[in-house]
């Protein structure tokens, strides 16, 4: 049914479940809330309450044991199942230094034990996809952008080197002469080995390079090196461009899978809310299959939606019951408005170094421990 037209009364409560173990679910809202905070900064009593609620959900999240959790994973569900949550205890404590300064936070995220069960530098080039089960792509940059602007040393630079490390070879995997990823006859990217829905894995990684460029564009650093071979930021800026290209129609099919954007985009996307049309009749759940199964045109444009997209030929079916090709999804959207943004002004847009670390005091590095006494 339309959302518009559900209408709950004291009987008929939209049902919602509990989770008591539920780590990666808890600790992923954590990092939402403590980011959240940071965009709220100047609202300071809002920005409080999201960092409040951001620590409980943590906290909630790993059981207070940190690295050392000996619960169960999240609870299975009918969709998206997170195959693990290590990785959201990473993203988690980064984001919650980020917000509150708490060292805690940053030691947490960098312990070895941690990124040894996350797995983090192992497991093959998914590991490179940034996604809504997948964090290690976001939190091990994000700890880039640490380690470049604020320059950690001892105890905590030997793992921030890694995990750059680890970012410098993700965006290697992006580039078009390495083999990592196949990309269809288009030129697309198929960061989900050709499995369906392929744009919101698309326009993360676009997000992901574009940020990442300007990182090293605001210390002055020119480019990466990929084995032997030396690339220049713009080779980013190169595969995001291209990309996001496609998507808003230098494909093939000389279609824009953005709904309302361009002359030929998807018609018959798979949303409810766009494709039972607005009247004097409210149909009900199962009423509102009628017009998901029919062939007809959505009667309502969901401006601005980004469909789950083609296949790996660059096929596309407009069919609202096939969800693969049509459905838009919260996640996919988000990461193309991030990818827009860091895309708009080029390179003449200067990255904000220090607004994200604001809660950050002034860092003073720990000298390393002397070494043992040598006996002779």
């Amino acid at each position: 049914m339309r959302p518009e037209d559900i209408d709950f009364d004291d009987k008929k409560h939209r049902r919602a479940n509990q989770c008591y173990n539920c780590p990666a679910l808890a600790a992923e809202a954590a990092a939402a809330l403590a980011a959240a905070s940071i965009v709220f900064k100047d609202t300071e009593d809002y920005s409080k309450k999201l960092v409040h609620g951001a620590e409980i959900l943590f906290k909630f999240a790993t059981k207070g044991q940190g690295e050392n959790y000996s619960g169960t994973p999240d609870p299975p569900s009918h969709f998206y199942n997170s195959s693990g949550f290590w990785d959201e205890f990473v993203w988690g404590g980064a984001w919650l230094y980020c917000a509150t300064g708490n060292s805690s936070y940053l030691q947490l995220a960098t312990t070895p034990k941690l990124a040894k069960k996350d797995y983090a530098f192992w497991g093959g080039p998914s590991k490179g996809v940034l996604s809504w089960d997948n964090k290690h792509a976001g939190a091990q940059l994000l700890l880039s952008r640490m380690r470049i602007f604020l320059g950690y040393g001892y105890p905590y630079e030997e793992m921030l080197r890694t995990f750059q490390n680890n970012i410098d070879d993700i965006m290697c995997s992006y580039l078009p002469v390495f083999p990592t990823f196949n990309r269809t006859k288009g030129g697309m990217i198929q960061l989900n080995q050709g499995r369906p829905q392929p744009l919101q894995y698309v326009v993360n990684a676009a997000f992901s390079a574009t940020l990442y460029s300007d990182y090293l564009e605001g210390e002055l650093i020119s480019g990466w090196q990929c084995g032997p071979e030396f690339y220049t930021n713009e080779a980013l800026r190169d595969f995001a461009r291209s990309q996001i290209d496609y998507i808003l129609g230098k494909n093939p099919r000389a279609m824009s899978y953005i709904v309302g954007y361009g002359n030929y985009f998807p018609q018959r996307v798979h949303h409810r809310g766009a494709s039972i049309p607005y009247g004097k009749v409210k149909y009900g759940c199962r009423g509102g299959w009628k017009w998901r199964d029919s062939r007809r045109t959505n009667p309502n444009t969901i401006v601005g939606a980004m469909v789950g997209g083609p296949d790996q030929r660059d096929g596309f079916q407009d069919m609202r019951a096939n969800y693969n090709y049509t459905e838009p999804t919260i996640a996919g959207n988000a990461g193309l408005v991030a990818a827009l943004v860091a895309l708009s002004g080029g390179r003449t847009s200067k990255i904000d170094k220090n607004t994200i670390f604001y809660a950050i005091p002034p860092l003073y590095t720990l000298a390393p421990p002397p070494p043992v006494t040598w006996t002779p």
